[in-house]
């Protein structure tokens, strides 16, 4: 993987991140996601509540913006 592009693990419950140990042992309750890198082409965007981290619909992003996030990964 080149420059800042990389692999983070979630829980699919909480959204917090977690350990790849924890992914291992529990793949079906975990998410990974490829973030960083090249910017180009098939980005994908995902939002999320920054207070819980979990995913959100972008109605959720467009009626609360102070509480969401929308990512890029």
């Amino acid at each position: 993987m080149a420059g800042n592009e990389h692999d983070v693990n979630r829980s699919a419950r909480t959204g917090k991140f977690v350990k790849e140990s924890t992914t291992e042992r529990d793949p079906k309750g975990t998410t990974t996601e490829h973030v960083g890198g090249d910017k180009s082409g098939g980005e994908q965007e995902v939002n999320r509540s920054t207070s819980t981290g979990k995913f959100v619909k972008e109605t959720t992003t467009e009626l609360h913006p102070a509480t969401t996030e929308t990512q890029h990964i």
